[in-house]
């Protein structure tokens, strides 16, 4: 019988180009979405544009979580979003400078804060948002709050209202800070998985769940204290802003179960009865409501303008030629360039130098928003802002929601340290963790044999039992580097190595914690350390605030100046449009693994991790 069919070097020739002809129409295709949706744009939508009518209400409503700076690369997100798969992310900036614009703004009257799309706010977060709805309400407008769902998060951010108005159907929970992880103990030992783990400092508990099946006392005394800390500043502020006592807040949520159930198990008239909200009204109750507050428009509702509008309306350029620069660090640091999201050792750097370089830029803050990484990345980042001091420019570091460990380490080459009360610091310790997998490969008949030239060739081999002397080099090597830590810790602190191990073994301290501890200088907001910024640099007089950004390529600038925001415009249908994390069981250790495998993404080295698992309660 023949074989008719073309030979194998024909097949794979035809499998290739036919899989690169279908790349290529894949590619062509998506940008002639992008070419078709900005020609809609420019038929459908070139019209007047938006503008702010008086007895206008500004609308904010967050989606998604709100962080420091969007996640991913400009042109990853215009892509995601002209294909509806953008995360949901609300930049806090943004937020901010709202809030700020229409406490000027005549035609604005009122702020309304809707929160049934907001996923949560760290605590931090919540602090700066508190004083910049402080600084609008000092401009004699009211802030109103309205949503159905209002969990711990965004009820915190309701509350900052003057009023809070909840949906009849609707509910308020809140429930508290907890501190729980899974551990992974006895799992790994039934995969049979030799868990190697080095580390200094007594409460330096982030890879814990590798090697044991509960929590440690270090790790619940430090946990209970810092975790009590947060939830103390969370109350001072919700109680502040409801005009109640502390005292009487607490019993609320320790007792709401009593209410609820007094409340016939009706949640928004149990929230009502309790003080929480103010009043219980529907979406249509809202519109009338604040039809008559404010104004009335054409279609039955009152006159509103949304965030994102009222930001992208024409203003006139600030002119102001000194300016203060705030460059972003937010995610887990590691080596090389990356993208917006995760602190590269180098692309954060080159912002820093970029700053050093610009004249206009007469002083710089470091927003970090961290739990940290590699140590090595992290001293990059440090020396390259001890290097900006030396040039004559302040350098003041702003702390975000946590800034710990490794996100501790580079706020040690400022001039000056700012933290919330309540965000997430110290956690002055170091580990190193190497899983060997011999045992497991036992199991499907796969088995490893050779030698080594020297006591270390191969010694690091991830399939065979680690050598007792590759276990000593590495301990030696997190021993060295927890020295270093305290070392520059005892440096830029003014402290005596003494003091500072008092502080560190990898304990995590609130900011209020850590202030009285002598571990940072000042509490208070971004703005009130970039104020303390300017003064340093002799410019408090007039100056103005910019974020010091990477420089966007030309496809980048294409797509996202004009695919994405046409297909916004378009009003096109967004699919997949929640990218929820991770809560299913087992969620926590891919988590953990994801973020000690991108703190030491490069292996060029035995990686030593400045790492702190303690991401804010939201």
């Amino acid at each position: 019988m023949t074989d008719d069919r073309p030979n194998l070097l024909v097949r794979i020739w035809r499998g290739f180009w036919n899989g690169l002809t279908a790349f290529r129409m894949a590619v062509f295709n998506i940008l002639f979405l992008l070419v078709l949706a900005w020609i809609i744009r420019i038929v459908f939508f070139s019209g007047g544009g938006v503008t702010v009518e008086d007895s206008t209400v500004l609308v904010i409503e967050p989606n998604g979580m709100i962080v420091e700076e969007y996640t991913g690369t400009p042109a990853e997100r215009a892509i995601n979003q002209a294909l509806g798969q953008e995360l949901p992310e609300t930049r806090l900036r943004d937020v901010l400078r709202a809030l700020d614009l229409a406490a000027d703004d005549d035609h604005i009257t009122h702020v309304l804060l809707r929160t049934d799309r907001l996923l949560g706010i760290a605590p931090g977060t919540l602090t700066e948002l508190a004083a910049a709805v402080e600084r609008f309400r000092e401009s004699g407008k009211p802030v109103i709050a309205h949503g159905s769902a209002m969990l711990q998060g965004s009820y915190g951010f309701a509350a900052l209202a003057d009023e809070v108005w909840l949906h009849p159907d609707g509910m308020v929970m809140v429930e508290g800070y907890s501190y729980f992880r899974n551990y992974f103990n006895e799992a790994l030992e039934k995969l049979q998985v030799d868990v190697h783990l080095f580390r200094v400092g007594e409460f330096k508990s982030a890879a814990e769940p590798y090697i044991r099946d509960s929590m440690s006392e270090a790790d619940r005394e430090a946990a209970e204290y810092w975790i009590g800390g947060l939830w103390q500043e969370y109350l001072d502020l919700v109680a502040a802003h409801r005009g109640m006592p502390v005292e009487r807040l607490a019993g609320i949520v320790d007792g709401f179960v009593d209410l609820l159930e007094q409340a016939g198990g009706d949640p928004s008239a149990a929230a009502l009865d309790a003080g929480l909200v103010d009043r219980l009204m529907t979406h249509p109750e809202v519109r009338t409501e604040l039809a008559q507050r404010a104004a009335g428009d054409e279609d039955g509702g009152f006159r509103r303008i949304g965030m994102g509008d009222y930001l992208a309306l024409p203003r006139p350029p600030d002119l102001v030629e000194r300016k203060v620069g705030i460059v972003v660090a937010a995610g887990p640091i590691t080596e090389g360039v990356q993208p917006p999201g995760t602190i590269g050792s180098e692309s954060t750097s080159r912002l820093l130098r970029r700053a050093a370089r610009d004249d206009s830029v007469h002083a710089v803050v470091l927003r970090i928003d961290s739990g940290g990484g590699s140590a090595y990345a992290s001293e990059v980042i440090r020396q390259e802002m001890v290097a900006l001091t030396e040039a004559g420019k302040p350098v003041v570091v702003s702390m975000g929601d946590v800034a710990a460990s490794g996100g501790y380490w580079i706020a040690m080459g400022a001039d000056e340290v700012w933290a919330y009360p309540n965000t997430i610091t110290g956690s002055i310790g170091i580990f190193g963790l190497f899983p060997t997998f011999q045992d497991t490969l036992d199991l499907v008949g796969i088995h490893t044999d050779g030698f080594g030239v020297t006591p270390l060739a191969g010694a690091f081999r991830p399939d065979m039992d680690l050598p007792e002397t590759a276990a000593r080099a590495i301990q030696a090597i997190i021993g060295h580097g927890y020295e270093v830590f305290i070392g520059l810790v005892a440096e830029h602190r003014d402290m005596s190595a003494g003091a500072v191990r008092d502080v560190a073994s990898g304990r995590v301290w609130t900011g209020r914690q850590a202030r009285d501890r002598g571990l940072v200088d000042q509490l208070g907001t971004l703005e009130e350390a970039v104020a303390s910024a300017a003064r340093m640099a002799g410019i408090a007089e007039e100056y103005e605030t910019i974020y010091v950004q990477p420089q966007r390529s030309a496809i980048e600038r294409f797509l996202v100046g004009m695919g994405a925001e046409a297909f916004a415009h378009a009003g096109i249908d967004r699919v997949a449009r929640r990218a929820m994390p991770l809560s299913f069981l087992g969620g926590d250790l891919v988590a953990q693994f994801r973020a000690i495998a991108a703190a030491s993404e490069r292996r060029q080295r035995i990686e030593v991790i400045a790492h702190c698992a303690c991401e804010a309660p939201r």
